[in-house]
């Protein structure tokens, strides 16, 4: 296979923004196009999840194709639950790597914001097993508060390290323009205060408002190149060096160890077994953050800890930004946000930042190897990617 590399990123703020969904998705692919200097594009993959049941709008790479006069280039949408983002990434990738294209465009765009936060979970709550979970009531959120009191009983993990993990993404977030939430929070405001009841009230206990992602609106773009176009630009050389996904059942209760998240296990070890480097290898990481639990337990499930000790790290504070391996520098999707088709993108854009050295106020030290963790349903389908900055 070919080597593959991001020769361009852009955004748009996560947040809610009120134009039609393809011009939201046109926008961070221009913001791309500029900065890789226009180049020409074999193949557009668009990732989107609720276009069709949200805006009315099917066929999504085929209009944004056509607004950012990208025609005849090819155009694919991808639609893999929260997992369309890196899936379209792995396609872009896949399509580099086999000689097919010379560079390809990789969208994620969702406008969720259309509807209000009731209908937008029922939605959500769609990706769960149609039989054994959707009919009886099932969403994600409750399937997050019974897999965190489960994860509670079984290693000790307590309300305040999900707090933890909530203030330290929203400190993250702060630095970051694009991010949803521009919020500082404290675990004592959040838990101890006499307004924590009524500011931070149980959603799905034990989670609370405060342990859960915000519904977002939003757009990403990575533009991949063969090493024959990125090196003929000025820029730092970020190769995506791995990629995995893998799959897990879809009922929840058909899993023997529902304290475990295969998919992201077996996903993660794939993407560094092709990129050839081991956890510890890592210097920065976006994790899926759509409960704070998440965290926490990706963090053990990709190799960064051990099982049942990803709350002990947490408090010595090895996932900040100045710790060992810093998680969710970007605000993850906690306070980032989450525009689910556009999640996966959002976190490799960070990557790619973090590994150029242009992240601001949030950027690590000498990262030079940096990785993510795209999570599909309730770990039932998981896309991981790797990228290196070559010198």
């Amino acid at each position: 296979m070919r080597e593959v590399y991001a020769i361009g990123v852009g955004i748009t703020s996560f947040t809610r923004l009120e134009y039609p969904l393809s011009e939201i998705a046109a926008y961070s692919g221009m913001m791309a196009m500029k900065e890789a200097g226009f180049p020409n594009i074999a193949h557009l993959y668009v990732a989107n999840m609720g276009g069709c049941a949200l805006n009315h709008q099917a066929g999504l790479a085929s209009a944004v194709v056509d607004s950012m006069s990208l025609t005849p280039a090819g155009a694919t949408t991808i639609e893999n639950g929260p997992a369309s983002g890196a899936s379209a990434i792995l396609q872009g990738f896949l399509g580099i790597a086999s000689g097919m294209y010379e560079t390809a465009m990789v969208i994620g765009a969702e406008r969720m914001r259309e509807v209000d936060n009731l209908e937008s979970t029922e939605f959500v709550a769609s990706l769960t097993h149609p039989l054994a979970e959707y009919i009886y009531g099932v969403t994600l959120p409750s399937l997050a508060g019974m897999f965190t009191r489960l994860y509670m009983e079984k290693y000790g993990v307590t309300s305040r390290h999900l707090a933890m993990v909530a203030v330290k993404n929203h400190a993250n977030a702060m630095d970051n323009f694009f991010a949803h939430l521009h919020e500082p929070i404290t675990v004592a405001g959040i838990l101890d205060s006499p307004e924590a009841m009524t500011n931070n009230p149980y959603v799905a206990d034990p989670l609370r408002f405060y342990d859960c992602c915000p519904v977002s609106d939003g757009s990403a773009c990575v533009i991949l190149a063969s090493a024959e176009v990125a090196k003929k630009m000025n820029k730092p050389l970020i190769r995506l060096a791995g990629v995995g996904q893998a799959t897990d059942t879809h009922a929840v209760q058909e899993r023997e160890e529902p304290t475990d998240l295969l998919a992201v296990r077996r996903a993660a070890a794939q993407a560094m077994q092709m990129a050839g480097i081991k956890p510890g290898d890592v210097h920065v990481a976006e994790l899926h953050d759509a409960f704070t639990i998440l965290e926490i337990v990706e963090s053990e499930e990709v190799g960064f800890f051990k099982k049942g000790e990803g709350h002990l790290a947490l408090e010595r504070g090895e996932t900040s930004l100045t710790g060992k391996i810093p998680i969710n520098t970007s605000g993850g999707l906690k306070a980032k946000g989450h525009p689910v088709g556009a999640t996966g993108v959002g976190q490799a854009h960070e990557i790619v930042l973090q590994l150029r050295g242009e992240a601001g106020k949030r950027q690590v030290k000498n990262a030079r190897v940096g990785f993510t963790c795209n999570f599909g349903g309730f770990g039932n389908n998981v896309v991981c990617l790797t990228f290196i900055r070559e010198e």
